[in-house]
């Protein structure tokens, strides 16, 4: 497993898989309503839930009050009656109070004429979530395209530099270098009994922002709000977590309000030593927990992965749902050409960032190409001639000296580039007018890389279709907007950004599609499959068909429009149908064991649709649960 996407069995065909998932149209193939021989529980359904609180202590609890919605009855019993007006509202009348209360009050929220319009929202919508789960559940996942950008990427980045002036009440948990030995202590502090999801940082690289030390903890916040409105993990059930080893950024260590360690970062085994009995301690008591490991630095995120992933239900959303995503945008660019995927392994890609997610990407591009291939030695060879990556000290090739042992095999050989007309540390754009590629794919973390100059060059391309992917967050570190895209590359181009852009009007009734590469498609699914299946592992190829199932959600009118990804406002119907491809895999490669109810057995003879009713049917909805008081 020491590889981000492991071989698939001699039997399995990506091509194949690609190709039947597309003749179905979706990632299942079939009519889910057709089969009506099973029945399932619904284990997020509809059951009273026992509360052991009255009175004021509920309207204090945000995972159980109700605000105004609260019955006559409920009110008698838990003791509300005269604590609240007397007008009982509904869900619908309380988000749409809510809502009217947001557009008035995102001006007035604002800190001042310098404080953003997205950071007010922010704080309106975090207000809700310190009040009421169930009703901002409701507002995210019925505006999830307007709301998304404001709880996760661009304006998560924003909440995180300003972390410790926006922080009011505890969320998550945090473990410290100062909690060594007592982390297995530390963990029954937390009140669930069960925890199905962690999403966990040091906060040592926050998207493209660098160390934000324990102000990274909104990232870990916003990860899982989206696991809740994609995936519908039952948000009473995960778990955010900073582990603050301290920070190297000089401007938190001499800030007096800052809420971190305020020393240099630990390094080295002390380092592993802290993360290690983390790691321990959250899995002794919830043994069947996943954790995602979110922004680490390079240096730690490879070698965090393959240390752990084959003992713990663990994936790096950095380094392998990135990769997922950018392999299923790689794969709609060839089919937005009108050339066929196995035809993938032609392209010329040159990649502009040599960090722990320009890594994870190359080394899944590869793997998909020598899969198409053949899957052998030679095919492995053939497909690293396919890149050209060039870092902050130009193209990479064999004659520099101390390069990046997982760039390694990524660098190009000096004799070969010589004749190509370059040189190691060519720049990005001598790269680009030489080589003529197919795709430009940007995971630097560098706002403007790709420059006039740049864009330029790749109007040279060989490709009927040249496609453009700067995939860095937040929007501000996106190697170029899709207006310089199309403005100086042409119209007949494929543009794919990490952040949201809105598309851009091309004149004559036509449109500049831009597609959001967001690693939303697949996270939520990757770990709702794998609670779902009760796999032991992430294993590679759960990972591989993730990404094949993204790769083929799209309709091939969509493809030759330029639309390579799909709306965000299918988000819970996408994760769907993710997860239950994430399922069938861990089936197939005999690691499921079964969730609740529904054990190994069982679960290995459903049909494909009846998957996807297991993984609808145990998406939780934000619906207010009966409460029942019971006495301690």
């Amino acid at each position: 497993m020491g590889n981000l996407y492991g071989q698939i069995r001699a039997s399995s065909s990506l091509v194949n898989r690609l190709k039947q998932k597309l003749r179905a149209g979706t990632c299942v193939v079939g009519n889910p309503w057709l089969s009506k021989s099973r029945s399932f529980t619904t284990t997020e359904g509809h059951r009273p839930t026992m509360v052991h609180k009255r009175s004021l202590d509920i309207l204090h609890d945000p995972w159980f009050n109700k605000g105004t919605a609260f019955t006559m009855t409920e009110r008698d019993r838990l003791d509300l009656r005269g604590l609240l007006p007397p007008n009982v509202m509904s869900t619908e009348q309380q988000i749409e109070r809510f809502m009217a209360d947001l557009k008035r009050l995102e001006v007035q929220a604002r800190d001042g004429p310098s404080d953003p319009y997205a950071l007010a929202k922010w704080r309106i919508l975090n207000r809700l979530h310190d009040r009421n789960e169930t009703m901002y559940y409701n507002v995210l996942i019925a505006n999830i395209e307007e709301y998304a950008p404001i709880v996760y990427t661009p304006t998560v980045g924003l909440v995180c530099q300003n972390y410790s002036g926006l922080f009011r009440r505890p969320r998550g948990m945090y473990f410290s270098a100062e909690d060594r030995g007592e982390m297995m202590s530390m963990v029954y502090n937390w009140p669930a009994d069960q925890v199905d999801m962690i999403v966990v940082t040091d906060g040592s690289r926050i998207l493209g922002l660098g160390d934000l030390g324990v102000q990274g903890i909104g990232i870990a916040i916003g990860k899982l709000d989206l696991y809740v409105a994609a995936a519908g993990i039952n948000p009473q059930r995960v778990l955010p977590v900073m582990i603050d080893v301290g920070t190297n950024n000089e401007k938190l260590l001499k800030d007096p309000l800052y809420l971190g360690l305020q020393r240099h970062r630990l390094d080295g085994d002390e380092y592993l030593a802290v993360i290690d009995e983390f790691m321990e301690a959250v899995f002794t008591r919830w043994p069947h927990v996943i954790v995602q490991f979110e922004d680490f630095q390079s240096k730690w995120a490879f070698k965090l992965l393959q240390r752990y992933r084959a003992t713990y239900r663990m994936f790096n959303d950095d380094v392998q749902g990135t990769a997922g995503v950018a392999i299923a945008g790689l794969l709609g660019a060839v089919r937005a050409q009108g050339r066929p995927m196995i035809d993938f392994p032609k392209q010329k890609i040159v990649v502009a960032g040599a960090g722990s997610a320009g890594i994870g990407v190359l080394n899944a591009a590869r793997k998909t190409m020598a899969r198409m291939l053949g899957n052998n030695e030679s095919a492995f060879e053939s497909a690293l001639r396919q890149f050209w990556v060039v870092d902050a000290n130009g193209l990479i090739t064999d004659e520099r000296e101390n390069v990046d042992p997982d760039a390694l095999p990524f660098a190009r050989k000096i004799k070969e580039i010589h004749r190509q007309g370059l040189k190691e540390g060519a720049s990005l754009a001598e790269v680009v007018k030489q080589i003529k590629p197919d795709v430009l794919l940007g995971l630097s973390a560098v706002g403007g890389l790709f420059s006039k100059e740049v864009l330029e060059a790749l109007k040279g391309s060989t490709s009927t279709r040249p496609a453009i992917f700067a995939m860095s967050n937040p929007t501000k570190n996106a190697e170029c907007t899709p207006d310089d895209a199309f403005s100086i590359v042409g119209d007949n181009i494929v543009f794919a950004s990490g952040s949201p852009f809105k598309d851009v009007d091309l004149g004559n009734g036509h449109i500049g599609h831009c597609n959001q590469g967001n690693n939303m498609y697949l996270f939520p699914g990757i770990g709702l499959g794998t609670l779902l299946s009760g796999s032991r592992i992430i294993s590679d190829g759960m990972l591989q068909a993730a990404a094949e199932c993204l790769a083929a959600y799209m309709s091939e009118e969509d493809v030759l429009n330029g639309v390579i990804y799909p709306s965000i406002s299918s988000i819970r119907d996408i994760t769907k149908e993710v997860a239950a491809a994430v399922i069938k895999e861990a089936i197939e490669e005999d690691l499921a064991e079964g969730y609740r109810e529904m054990d190994a057995r069982e679960l290995s003879k459903l049909t494909q649709e009846e998957i996807v009713e297991y993984v609808k049917n145990n998406m939780w909805s934000p619906e207010y649960p009966t409460l029942v008081y019971k006495q301690d």
